[in-house]
């Protein structure tokens, strides 16, 4: 993202963290709907595919989640600091000017 768009959003560095957030967030309910859909259906070819779209989806959920910790964008260990991680992003957020 430029400068300018940074400035005029407020977000600046955050800009990356939202950006993991919402993905690692994508990557969970498509877990979540690729499990699902699996308990649905009747079809084993069907079933055999959907396994290795959640095998997939769980690695790539893994994968953001890593990337997140290394960033010191998430803490799932310790939920002090990312009580205070959120409460700063929604902060931020209020902040922001109304478009």
């Amino acid at each position: 993202m430029n400068e300018l768009i940074q400035n005029m959003t407020g977000m600046g560095a955050m800009t990356e963290q939202v950006i993991a957030t919402d993905f690692l967030i994508t990557a969970k309910t498509g877990v979540k709907n690729i499990a699902a859909a699996i308990t649905e259906t009747s079809s084993p070819e069907v079933r055999e595919t959907l396994k290795q779209y959640l095998h997939d989806a769980i690695d790539t959920h893994e994968q953001i989640t890593n990337y997140m910790i290394s960033k010191g964008y998430y803490h799932p260990n310790n939920l002090a600091e990312q009580l205070h991680l959120d409460t700063q992003a929604a902060e931020t957020a209020k902040d922001l000017p109304q478009i």
